[in-house]
């Protein structure tokens, strides 16, 4: 049997030159968690991020029928915050974890905070800012509970600077109109660059937060699969 189901392609979305999305059909035995990811591909050879950038719609992918993670809200102790800290690529588990009701029963306070180097490249910026708070069943928890904060480092922007600088010396926090982090009341997720990843988990654990994993929750987690070229 094969590890790969065929789907095909329904929209694609070119946010600038080098970022962009699509979506497809999905075979109703593909069950997944909010926050999961699986392994897509395409039946040729070569690169494949080049080739899928060309991808248009009606084309066939290959879907991996093992989603798999740990950017899940049931790797996370209870809590009444939840952090999604996320750069560049980074964002994409988080677009279904905000999409979540879980999400909004189990946090009182739900905080996306999305880092990249240009204004264009912060992808769903006007989806999250204006669709889902009009969401037909969202949108009142969302319009509640969510926080968004996008942050550029490379031109101006109403946020700027990387994110472990805008918790370090509180902006975030004061322009979010909340306390500093917490793991009394805090929980976190990263998703984003090597560097990035780093840099947080050591902030995070010299504030005496500690990892989680698929076998034991903890007060963070982390996913490396996603990881900016």
């Amino acid at each position: 049997m094969s590890a790969f189901l065929e789907e095909r392609v329904l929209t694609v979305h070119h946010w600038t030159d080098r970022l962009f999305s699509f979506t497809t059909t999905r075979d109703p035995a593909l069950r997944f968690s909010n926050g999961h990811f699986t392994m897509i591909g395409l039946k040729v050879d070569g690169p494949l991020t080049s080739r899928l950038q060309h991808i248009q719609v009606g084309d066939t992918i290959i879907v991996g029928k093992k989603p798999t993670g740990t950017l899940l809200i049931d790797y996370l102790l209870p809590a009444k915050r939840l952090y999604m800290l996320s750069t560049g690529t980074g964002l994409a588990p988080f677009m279904s974890v905000i999409r979540d009701p879980e999400t909004y029963e189990k946090f009182e306070e739900v905080i996306l905070v999305h880092g990249v180097r240009e204004v264009k490249e912060l992808a769903y910026h006007d989806y999250i800012t204006q669709e889902l708070p009009q969401h037909e069943f969202l949108g009142e928890l969302v319009s509640k509970q969510l926080k968004y904060y996008p942050t550029v480092t490379r031109e101006p922007f109403r946020n700027q600077g990387r994110i472990n600088d805008l918790i370090e010396n509180g902006k975030l926090f004061t322009d979010l109109g909340i306390p500093a982090l917490n793991p009394l009341e805090d929980r976190v997720m990263l998703c984003g660059s090597p560097e990035m990843l780093a840099s947080l988990k050591t902030l995070l654990e010299q504030r005496d937060f500690e990892e989680g994993n698929t076998t034991k929750p903890g007060d963070f987690v982390i996913e490396r699969a996603f990881v900016e070229k």
